[in-house]
């Protein structure tokens, strides 16, 4: 089943004709002239669509949180950032099939009375943004966009605004900071944008692949997506598969398949490379926590693990992960995951807007220990000290980012204690190029 990219291999979809002759902008025609907002948020609803950057909260949910104040504007504001280490999902449907995501703009804008949007994009994507300007000038000049809009009266102007290539531009109140030309620091909540977004005004800010599928879905209706996968994962998912498989790439899957299918079957990523075992999954980019093969593969339970929200998180953190924003990075027994962990700390720490103290001072940390360890000069007591700053950043900061810091090193730590203390007590063999430790015992390849 094929939502998002089911027409992205035709030759020129990005221009407007070869999208249109595919079905493009029919969603635009029909939401505009047959519906009204609230029977387009209506439908979004019974879809199920849960926000797929990363929160996974139902997406029409948020929009009806929307304040309707008289006399005020209100704005869609799409966060097209995706700086997520290992997801690469949204850049690759903006750069095959820009039309896609700017139909659901114009869709999810006329659903939310917002008459000026916004695509937030990463600014190292300067490529990305010219594709999408001239798609968003080919959308003005068959008056898709503009005012009266097919002749119903409706409004919208559409811009791109590159940002400045912060990760931290991916958690929205800082995403709306830097939009309104301020340095991207997150904002307390509340209040939340909904109330008081862009400007001060009421703003929802979904993701690229939430928006896109929007169009399908007034198209074929809320309850055609919901039949879609599994429970109250509905729908269909973007993945950004890379990593130690033969077929790397973004793969639009049905949610609900399990995950050894993902990963070893050849409609997807093909499984293993030669010769090579399955060692670890980080199965929702890199801020959520690494999970063994065992763990990957099937539940604590012994159920086997679905790529749905519900079963990746079976089990807490103890046991589980989480979908993400789709960055599923494979890794065999080759792989370091205390280089891996230590790359992931030197993000966050690199990242940090410097805001809050636990995530400003405790990022560095981090970072500090783990290249201690990783260097062969580790000390004893450096697992546990990792532990306890983990634990000192989650859930003390304004924003997601020192949680997104803090998961990945204390489940590395926890399913992966035994690779930890062997660098500690064996620095010689663990500084050795290309040493990699096995788990029935200290060994190394080269």
């Amino acid at each position: 089943m094929k939502i998002l990219t089911e027409h992205i291999d035709v030759p020129n979809i990005d221009t407007i004709d070869v999208f249109m002759k595919h079905g493009g902008y029919s969603a635009v025609k029909k939401a505009i002239k047959k519906m009204t907002p609230d029977e387009v948020t209506e439908e979004v609803k019974k879809s199920g669509l849960r926000g797929r950057g990363g929160a996974g909260f139902p997406v029409g949910m948020k929009w009806s949180f929307l304040a309707k104040p008289e006399g005020v504007p209100r704005y869609l504001v799409c966060n097209a950032d995706e700086s997520e280490p290992g997801t690469f999902k949204d850049h690759y449907l903006m750069w095959k099939s820009p039309h896609t995501l700017i139909e659901g703009m114009i869709v999810s804008s006329f659903a939310l009375g917002a008459n000026t949007s916004y695509i937030y994009v990463r600014g190292e994507l300067m490529y990305v943004i010219n594709i999408l300007e001239k798609a968003i000038q080919e959308a003005y000049d068959k008056g898709l966009l503009g005012k009266n809009i097919l002749g119903s009266g409706y409004d919208l102007d559409l811009f791109v605004q590159p940002g400045g290539g912060a990760y931290i531009c991916g958690e929205e109140t800082a995403l709306l900071e830097s939009l309104e030309g301020k340095r991207g620091n997150p904002r307390n909540k509340p209040p939340f944008p909904a109330v008081k977004g862009l400007w001060q005004c009421p703003t929802v800010v979904n993701n690229v692949e939430s928006i896109a599928a929007t169009s399908w879905i007034v198209n074929n209706g809320g309850d055609a997506y919901a039949a879609i996968g599994v429970g109250r994962s509905t729908g269909t998912k973007l993945i950004s598969a890379s990593g130690h498989i033969k077929k790397p790439g973004v793969y639009e899957i049905p949610l609900g398949i399990t995950v050894e299918d993902f990963i070893y079957s050849d409609e997807w990523c093909g499984g293993i490379r030669d010769g090579h075992k399955l060692k670890a999954v980080v199965a929702g980019g890199s801020s959520v926590p690494i999970l063994p093969a065992e763990l990957i593969l099937t539940t604590a339970a012994g159920e086997k693990r679905l790529m749905t929200y519900e079963s990746l998180s079976d089990g807490g953190f103890a046991t589980g992960t989480m979908l993400g924003s789709g960055g599923f990075v494979v890794m065999d027994e080759t792989a370091c995951i205390v280089h891996n962990t230590l790359t992931f700390a030197k993000f966050y720490h690199h990242e940090s807007c410097g805001q809050c103290s636990p995530c400003r001072e405790g990022t560095g940390w981090m970072d500090k220990v783990l290249n201690r360890i990783e260097h062969g000069q580790g000390r004893k007591e450096d697992i546990g000290l990792l532990v306890d700053v983990a634990k000192k950043i989650e859930g003390n900061t304004i924003c997601p980012l020192g949680d997104a810091a803090s998961w990945p090193v204390a489940a590395a730590i926890r399913h992966f204690r035994d690779e930890f203390e062997w660098h500690i007590e064996h620095p010689e063999l663990a500084t050795k190029p290309g040493a990699v430790f096995m788990r029935k015992g200290a060994s190394w390849t080269k």
